[in-house]
């Protein structure tokens, strides 16, 4: 493989560490070992959903951890998540051997833009849900970025954390790979089989050429 799309809160970004305890503090008004796993368990299907399923259960309106969250979103301005571990190793090897670092994100364009420039990420090209397209586990994002630089899709590497990634990855006749925290059990969907797992990104390495 010579080129990678990435996901990008969890695989490139290390966004979700903050994002748990934003959350977590907004539902629950504490961070404690307890709450902080339930909000993680949510959290690692979608924000949307944690949003949904907290305010649910503790009877709060939405928009007041939607408000937390874009509080957290206005910081990394400034403040940015950490870049995965192993990312820009990663990055650095596609960009020697000729290839191209894309990313298909469900975060909106001027969020992720912040990010990407804060923590001095160059990527050679961006697709954003949010700009009108269909979010994972469509493939769409996938073949756009493909289409517009003429890839051959058995050439690009999809990289995400979630089976959605892995989906959408697979609908695209593109590889997959999944990143998951160390000890994580994975069930990957019946419909997108064949998903390398990794709990580096550095054990992408020995698949560029």
């Amino acid at each position: 493989m010579r080129h990678i799309i990435w996901d990008m809160g969890g695989t490139l970004v290390n966004t979700y560490p903050e994002v748990d305890r934003v959350l977590c503090e907004a539902a629950f008004g504490d961070t404690s070992p307890e709450h902080l796993r339930h909000v993680t368990d949510l959290t690692r299907r979608s924000i949307a959903h944690a949003v949904a399923a907290l305010s649910a259960e503790q009877h709060l309106e939405p928009e007041v951890l939607e408000a937390a969250y874009n509080d957290l979103k206005e910081r990394w301005r400034s403040r940015p998540a950490p870049v995965m571990d192993g990312a820009r190793e990663v990055m650095a090897r596609v960009s020697e051997l000729g290839g191209l670092n894309l990313v298909a994100t469900h975060r909106d364009r001027s969020s992720a833009t912040a990010l990407l420039q804060g923590l001095h990420l160059e990527m050679d090209d961006i697709v954003c849900a949010p700009d009108g397209m269909a979010r994972k586990p469509s493939p769409d994002m996938n073949l756009l970025l493909a289409q517009r630089h003429g890839l051959n899709p058995a050439e690009v590497l999809c990289v995400g954390d979630r089976p959605i990634d892995v989906v959408a990855a697979k609908q695209a006749g593109m590889p997959a790979a999944l990143l998951v925290r160390p000890g994580t059990s994975v069930t990957l969907p019946d419909d997108a089989p064949g998903a390398l797992v990794v709990a580096s990104l550095r054990d992408l390495l020995p698949l560029l050429d």
